[in-house]
C-alpha cells in the first residue's frame, strides 16, 4: 500500500477474521483508553554483526495495526525508495487488504509511504555484515520480491516475509507470523541477541501489545501524540474497516528451507 498512517485509510492485519470473531478479545480504537500523560518510547536500536553493510529489520505504525519490512544499503548512505522489501496488498484500495483476509490478494513487495519516516518506527534490528554477504542477502530479496506476487494475512503476509529473509541470513525468527510487526520485530531482536527466554514470551508480548493505547495510528491521534498532516484534509478520506485484533496462533507448519521459496 501507499499511504501514510495519518490522515489514511489503509490498513494492515494479520489475524484472520474468523479468529477475531472467535477470541472476542480485540479493543476497538474507538473504545481505546488513551491518556494525556502518554508517552511513545523510542524503539531500540540493538545492531549484531560487523562491516559496512546492514540489513535492518523493521516494523511500522499504519492506519491500524502496522506493517514489517526491511531496509538494507551501506552504513551511513541515506536508504532509498529501493532499499526497502516488504510485502503488502497492491495499490491504495482497503478492499483488497479485506480480501486477503479470505483469499490471497496481489501483492506490491518494495517500499511503502511511511517505511523511511523515523517517526512511524516502531521497532527495529539491524544486522552488519561485509560486501560479499550483503549481495547474496539482497540477492536472495530480490528473489523473494519476484517470487511473491500475492499477499494474504492466513498464508504469507508481511512477518512471513520478512522472516524468511532473517532465517536465510541464519537468524531466529519468532514461532508466528500472526502477531503484531512490532511484537514480532522486538522478538526476533531478543532472540538474536542473547535472550532466549524471549521465544516463550511471545504470546504475553502480543497480548500486552494488544492493550496499548497507543498501538495504531487512530489511537495515537486521540491521544494527541500524532497530529494529521495538514495536507491530508485536502482530500476525501474513506472510513478505514473497522476491524479489531484476537487471539495469537503459534503456527508449528514446517518452514521452507534456506534458498527454496515458499509455493504461492
Amino acid at each position: 500500500m501507499r499511504q501514510k498512517l495519518i490522515g489514511r485509510s489503509s490498513a494492515r492485519l494479520l489475524i484472520p477474521l474468523s479468529m477475531i470473531a472467535l477470541a472476542g478479545l480485540g479493543l476497538s480504537v474507538a473504545g481505546a483508553q488513551t491518556s494525556s500523560h502518554t508517552q511513545i518510547v523510542q524503539p531500540a536500536n540493538a545492531t549484531s554483526g560487523s562491516g559496512e553493510y546492514y540489513v535492518e529489520f523493521r516494523s511500522r505504525q499504519s492506519w491500524d495495526y502496522g506493517h514489517t519490512f526491511v531496509v538494507f544499503g551501506r552504513v551511513g548512505e541515506t536508504p532509498r525508495k529501493s532499499n526497502v522489501a516488504g510485502l503488502s496488498p497492491k495499490g491504495d484500495d482497503p478492499k483488497m487488504w479485506v480480501m486477503g483476509h479470505y483469499v490471497p490478494v496481489p501483492s506490491d513487495t518494495g517500499w511503502t509511504d511511511g517505511d523511511l519516516e523515523d517517526r512511524y518506527i516502531t521497532s527495529r534490528y539491524r544486522v552488519l555484515m561485509n560486501k560479499a554477504q550483503y549481495d547474496r542477502v539482497v540477492a536472495y530479496i530480490r528473489q523473494l520480491q519476484a517470487t511473491h506476487t500475492t499477499w494474504s494475512v492466513e498464508l504469507y503476509n508481511c512477518n512471513a516475509f520478512v522472516a524468511d529473509i532473517a532465517r536465510f541470513m541464519g537468524l531466529k525468527a519468532p514461532s508466528s507470523s500472526w502477531i503484531y510487526p512490532k511484537v514480532f520485530v522486538s522478538n526476533m531482536r531478543k532472540i538474536n541477541t542473547g535472550h532466549p527466554e524471549a521465544a516463550n514470551e511471545l504470546v504475553s508480548e502480543n497480548v500486552k501489545e494488544m492493550n496499548n493505547p497507543t498501538r495504531d495510528g487512530r489511537a495515537m491521534i486521540n491521544a494527541g501524540l500524532i497530529r494529521q498532516d495538514a495536507r491530508s484534509t485536502t482530500a476525501p478520506v474513506s472510513p478505514a474497516p473497522n476491524v479489531t485484533i484476537g487471539a495469537v496462533r503459534v503456527s508449528n507448519r514446517p518452514v521452507s528451507s534456506v534458498g527454496s521459496l515458499p509455493a504461492e
